[in-house]
Order: structure tokens, then C-alpha cells, then sequence
């Protein structure tokens, strides 16, 4: 009894012993390789797009790029598009997606995320020279741009606004613009980096929603030293200044809170 005790007792350490190092295998796979792999879409501005020299760039390449850094190792940016951005970690085509993935409990079941790096809220946008609208429910019986599928479409409708529908972010703020439509809710990361390219625009944010989304840097499960290692990368960007740096480029502001 006690011989088999003390045989169960090693094949439970021996156990142990492959989980840990299976644990931490992916981990230094990336560092023997001096590479970090990362799914992007590369469509996404200002995320993650091509500029007019073809170069990918944007806010989440360039955390990607320091990321990497931290780890000691070298971006290599991996582009698909966003339908199948995700499941590309099942099929070990990259190490980890840096493109916005919004932390959510569902993907949360099937994958890790890193602490949260960005912060967006629903914001609600009328002309710098709309007094009339200062909150959400100022918008019943007002025209809202919006894309007519999204949640901030349907936080208009549900404020009593007239849905205007659009394409997206860059068309609803034209038709606010030009007085076709009283006003936008859409993101706040959205207007930021608009106000950015176009600070004389004469559009303001009159209301945002209290609860902020968070996004994360996702990988897969069962690789905890790999997400401590890229918590540690985005813990040091910040305290460096890398991170504020990047923030200002292209939000002119600090994004993460």
C-alpha cells in the first residue's frame, strides 16, 4: 500500500511537471523564435490600416510593436479578416490578435484576455452649435445618423430618435454636419481620432454613457506565462511612457481609462 501510495504521489509530481512546462512552452517557442505572432485585420483605421505607402500602422500595430518589444522579441503581423481573425488562434496561424477585441464573457469562456488596454464609450455627437440636445433623452423625436444593424443604433432608437442609416462612423458625422440629421451616437474612440485629423470640425460630444467597453489582447487558453508576460509588457509601456506616447498620436488624449 505505501509502495503504491508513493507511486501515485510521483506520477501526480510527474504530471504536474508536464502540465507547468507545457504551460509555459508557447512562451518560449516565441522567444527561441525571437518572434511574436499577431493577428490583425490591417482594415481598421486607426487601429490597424495600410498607410499611402502600403506600411501597416495604426494604434494597435504600434502597441503590437511594443508588446513585442518588452518580450524581447519582433512583431510579425499576420492580416485575415475580422471573421475569422479569432478562430485563427484555434488554428496556431499567429500567438495572440491585437486588433480591438472587445472583452466579453462569451469569448472569455474559450480564450484569455490580457488586462484591458483601451477604454471607448457611446458618445453622443451634435454640432458644436446644437444647444438643444445634451442628453440621451433629448434625442426622442430628433434624426440620428446611424448604421442601422449596431448597438449605437439601437441605443438611439431606444432614446426615441428617427434613425438616419449610414455606413458607418465617417458618413454619419457628414450628415451631422451638413444639418441632414440632428446628431450620431458612435464611439468615442471614433470621434477622437476624427477631431484629430479634423480639429476644426464643428461637432462636440454632448453625452456619453457611464459604463466604458473594454478591449484586450487575446490568446489562447492554457498559456498562463505567455499572459503574464505580455501583462508585464503592457504594466511597463505604460509606466515608461510608450503607451501615453501612442495614445497622444493618434486619440490626442490617454485612451486606457
Amino acid at each position: 500500500m505505501i509502495r503504491l501510495k508513493t507511486i501515485v504521489a510521483a506520477a501526480l509530481i510527474q504530471a504536474a511537471a508536464i502540465v507547468s512546462s507545457l504551460a509555459g512552452e508557447n512562451l518560449g517557442a516565441i522567444k527561441s523564435a525571437g518572434v511574436l505572432k499577431i493577428g490583425t485585420e490591417g482594415t481598421y483605421a486607426p487601429f490597424t490600416y495600410h498607410d499611402q505607402n502600403g506600411k501597416l500602422v495604426g494604434f494597435d500595430v504600434e502597441i503590437g510593436e511594443a508588446v513585442a518589444a518588452k518580450l524581447g522579441v519582433k512583431p510579425e503581423f499576420i492580416e485575415g479578416k475580422w471573421d475569422g481573425l479569432i478562430a485563427g488562434l484555434d488554428a496556431k496561424r499567429y500567438d495572440t490578435v491585437i486588433n480591438q477585441v472587445g472583452i466579453t464573457e462569451a469569448r472569455k469562456q474559450k480564450y484569455d484576455f490580457s488586462d484591458p488596454y483601451i477604454a471607448s464609450k457611446a458618445v453622443l455627437i451634435v454640432r458644436a452649435d446644437n444647444d438643444d440636445i445634451k442628453g440621451f433623452a433629448d434625442l426622442k423625436g430628433k434624426k440620428s445618423a446611424q448604421s442601422l444593424t449596431s448597438n449605437f443604433g439601437k441605443l438611439a432608437e431606444q432614446s426615441g430618435a428617427e434613425l438616419v442609416g449610414t455606413d458607418g462612423f465617417d458618413q454619419s458625422i457628414q450628415l451631422v454636419l451638413t444639418r441632414r440629421a440632428d446628431a450620431t451616437v458612435n464611439d468615442s474612440l471614433s470621434f477622437l481620432d476624427f477631431k484629430k485629423q479634423k480639429p476644426d470640425a464643428p461637432v462636440k460630444i454632448a453625452a456619453e454613457q457611464e459604463n466604458a467597453d473594454y478591449s484586450g489582447i487575446i490568446i489562447r487558453k492554457g498559456e498562463p506565462e505567455l499572459l503574464e508576460a505580455i501583462n508585464k509588457a503592457l504594466t511597463d509601456i505604460k509606466a515608461d511612457g510608450t503607451y501615453q506616447k501612442i495614445s497622444e498620436k493618434y486619440f490626442g488624449q490617454d485612451v486606457s481609462k
